[in-house]
């Protein structure tokens, strides 16, 4: 196959993502993002009395927010739909029937050095722990990254048996964020699997175009368009605010570098939880060049049950959506099942013993 275009996601400036002692842009973003609620409260004009369920310690997942994605929240405004999904509360450390810390089953999906297999012709590669933001009802929360031991020997050993496996025709790189790897890590790691010949293609599951726009970097550009693999970015917003100037800036580069770009949300309750929200996401997703392809229902991860929306509440909104935009920009509403080889549409919701019925 021959790599795409790489001059199409050049930029007029080639330096714009580095200072001047050479240090990516992005990096300095988010070394300076938010650590602390009452900063981050501050910063919009809210004081810790406006939340009455504030949690500021958050013991085992602190609060990690990038200034940029704060920058798009309403100021003054307590429910703000982006502060609502970053913000730590007391709910979660409720202890709540069918929440659990590995809610669609990674744990038996393990193969060992962070690659799991759960469905047929794919691979899933944990490649880093770290984030850009903390969701807090990241699906992940609870998954022991640090067993996983030091990422370059364990990618090596991942990749090995990605290659001993000629049924592997896909490998979805997720983590954690794989774009919190460097453009050099990020690199190599493409051509390693660039050299693997039954693999066909690449996903990247990644926050950071919308949460840390920075992270684009040319030289992001530049590995991805020159991959013979066809790749495919998929992004996550879950409301349309979270897509401002920078974020369609840098979906847009990826765009002409050839990339396909997809969107997946959560139904979040208090954020999304509503027909004209979640189609005008999707009218949003569309103009910057991203396609909606699932909404999932909330992964019943501990800690996050004050997010959940019934499935029948679910079912309603997705007709609603259904009758307000064109099939293309409609996601599947869905949710992951441990153990079964596919995501299943909410209509069966029934047939697996949802937890939100």
């Amino acid at each position: 196959m021959v790599p795409r275009s790489i001059a199409a996601c050049q930029t007029a400036t080639p330096d714009l993502f580095r200072t001047p002692e050479h240090e990516p842009v992005w990096k300095n973003d988010l070394a300076e993002a938010y650590r602390q609620a009452d900063d981050l409260l501050a910063a919009l004009g809210l004081s810790p009395e406006t939340i009455p369920d504030l949690d500021s310690a958050a013991p085992g997942f602190r609060l990690l927010v990038p200034r940029a994605f704060a920058a798009l929240m309403t100021p003054g405004d307590p429910r703000d739909p982006l502060l609502r999904q970053v913000l730590p509360l007391g709910a979660e450390r409720l202890s709540v029937a069918g929440f659990s810390r590995d809610p669609v089953g990674d744990t038996s999906a393990d193969l060992g050095q962070g690659l799991l297999r759960k469905y047929a012709g794919r691979a899933l590669l944990i490649v880093t722990g770290g984030c850009a933001v903390h969701c807090r009802y990241c699906f992940r929360r609870h998954f022991p990254y640090a067993a996983l031991g030091q990422t370059p020997d364990r990618t090596a050993v991942a990749m090995t048996s990605i290659a001993a496996d000629p049924d592997i025709s896909e490998v979805i790189l997720s983590g954690g964020d794989p774009l919190m790897l460097d453009d050099d890590r990020l690199g190599a790691l493409l051509e390693r699997l660039n050299e693997i010949p039954h693999l066909k293609r690449l996903r990247i599951h990644s926050r950071l175009p919308v949460v840390l726009p920075s992270r684009v970097t040319d030289t992001l550009c530049r590995h991805l368009a020159s991959s013979r693999l066809a790749t495919i970015l998929v992004i996550h917003a879950n409301h349309p605010s979270e897509l401002g100037t920078q974020a369609e800036d840098a979906l847009q580069r990826l765009r002409r570098a050839d990339l396909t770009l997809l969107n997946q949300s959560v139904l979040l309750r208090g954020v999304n939880d509503a027909a004209p929200t979640l189609g005008a996401l999707s009218e949003r997703l569309f103009e910057c060049g991203v396609l909606p392809y699932y909404l999932h229902q909330l992964d019943p991860v501990e800690g996050a049950a004050h997010f959940a929306v019934s499935d029948t509440q679910a079912l309603r909104l997705g007709e609603a959506v259904r009758e307000r935009l064109p099939g293309y920009l409609v996601p599947r509403l869905v949710r992951e099942v441990p153990g079964v080889g596919s995501k299943i549409p909410l209509t069966d919701a029934a047939r697996i013993g949802s937890p939100f019925l």
